[in-house]
């Protein structure tokens, strides 16, 4: 996929549960999101999943939101339909990555 000029690329980071397969291996949780600057829609996310079928499925949940203004409607995704054990690193992610954006937005210092 190509990116163009009018996209922003934003990483949301959390920390999974210590039984987590991605602690043991990451050490952290985090998912990239790339917004149109435009629009806010997310257009493709990624996190550091172990298994290639999550970002498929995590795709499913966000692609097409609005980073800035479907929290509520995320959150109830993620806790209807991922049930894996990073549902709630999931859920602080995006927040950690959606505060980014608006600081950024407005022209706030984005703490990286």
């Amino acid at each position: 996929m190509k990116y163009t000029t009018d996209t922003t690329y934003i990483v949301g980071n959390s920390k999974s549960q210590q039984n987590n397969p991605i602690t043991h291996v990451y050490g952290a949780f985090f998912m990239g999101f790339v917004v149109n600057s435009q629009t806010e829609e997310i257009i493709d996310v990624e996190c550091n999943s172990i298994l290639p079928l999550t970002n498929e499925f995590i795709k499913t949940i966000f692609i097409g939101k609005s980073i800035r203004h479907d929290y509520e409607q995320i959150r109830s995704e993620v806790e209807k339909r991922y049930l894996g054990s990073s549902q709630r690193a999931v859920l602080v992610a995006f927040k950690d990555a959606q505060k980014k954006y608006v600081d950024f937005k407005s022209g706030k210092e984005v703490q990286l």
